[in-house]
């Protein structure tokens, strides 16, 4: 397959969806200083940069399909050595991204300096702790620490707008509404009384989510027949966030729709486990409230979050119970309420 020689600046960004969205930040800060940056992404994340304004042209890389093992690595490797890059930056702090451009041959290569594949770096970076994960990544530009970071965005489309308007509209959607982002890869991570508070509420609910959160999907439209409706695997990434942008509120878990609602600025309750929100991943809204059991002790147990609770009590969720919950929904709506 021929490609089109190029210069400049690729990101090698393919993390889970939730670090994609955390890194559009740098992307714009790179495009100032390069123009409009490739990215590297997963096929599943790379939906969301395909019309970002600072990512000229996003590269799949199927890292668990058709790219799987050494020989996936070696041939988007070539793609990227035969585009003649300039620099190539890794916000994931991966050995497979840092050989991925040692084998292209991109001659500037900048990283954190606390990375495993930091020995394969030309330009080493302090990470910072203290901060949110949008400023950490958006350091690697090179920028003055402290200076202001972008917005998260992703750059929707009418089209995008109007496949959101077109779901909720036959389900007969067309007020205020709650957003429900109840699933998430990491079991440990799930709060698991989201039919409950689905229940209780008297708006329509919308559950968001990928096909793999289709069980808890159901289960919340079984809890509240009629006004719970899963959009879980049955529209995109893009449409996801579109549905979130027009939400009174999200109530979510510590997963990829808490980073989709960063760029639709919709009001959220998120709800932390095993994590909590002073690693980094939390809301940037002061008007935000996050939850947690903070007097356990064994909080936090990871950094991730793991599958199930180690200890397995899985206290820091269910001790969090649903009026709690319904409580903080309805102060962060009517502090959104406040602001228009």
């Amino acid at each position: 397959m021929f490609w089109r020689r190029r210069s400049g600046a690729v990101v090698i960004q393919t993390a889970y969806m939730g670090d994609v969205i955390l890194t559009t930040p740098l992307l714009t800060a790179l495009a100032a200083l390069h123009g409009p940056v490739d990215v590297v992404a997963t096929p599943q994340s790379a939906t969301l940069l395909d019309t970002h304004p600072a990512v000229r042209e996003v590269i799949r890389y199927d890292k668990r399909g058709a790219d799987r093992g050494w020989p996936g690595l070696r041939r988007v490797a070539a793609q990227l050595r035969r585009r003649s890059y300039t620099a190539a930056y890794l916000p994931h702090r991966s050995w497979r991204s840092a050989t991925m451009v040692l084998l292209a041959r991109i001659p500037e290569r900048i990283g954190f300096e606390d990375s495993p594949a930091a020995p394969l770096y030309t330009r080493r970076l302090p990470r910072p702790v203290q901060a949110h994960e949008t400023a950490r990544l958006w350091s690697l530009a090179g920028l003055p620490f402290g200076a202001p970071v972008p917005a998260v965005t992703l750059g929707l489309t009418a089209d995008d707008e109007a496949e959101a308007e077109r779901w909720l509209s036959s389900r007969g959607i067309s007020g205020d509404f709650v957003a429900l982002g109840a699933g998430g890869p990491w079991g440990a991570k799930r709060w698991p009384y989201f039919p409950e508070l689905a229940a209780l509420l008297d708006l329509p609910v919308v559950v968001i989510g990928g096909p793999t959160d289709a069980v808890i999907g159901h289960a919340i439209e079984a809890a509240a027949p009629g006004r719970a409706h899963s959009a879980c695997g049955q529209v995109g990434p893009r449409t996801s966030t579109a549905i979130i942008a027009r939400a009174a509120a999200l109530v979510t878990n510590d997963s990829s729709p808490l980073h989709l609602a960063l760029a639709t600025r919709t009001p959220m309750v998120a709800l932390f486990g095993p994590t909590v929100p002073s690693f980094g991943f939390g809301p940037l809204d002061p008007d935000a409230i996050c939850l947690g059991e903070d007097e356990l002790l064994c909080r936090p147990c990871a950094t991730y979050g793991p599958a199930a609770c180690p200890l397995e009590h899985h206290r820091c969720l269910r001790q969090l119970g649903v009026a709690r919950v319904a409580d903080a929904l309805a102060t962060v709506r009517q502090r959104a309420g406040a602001r228009r």
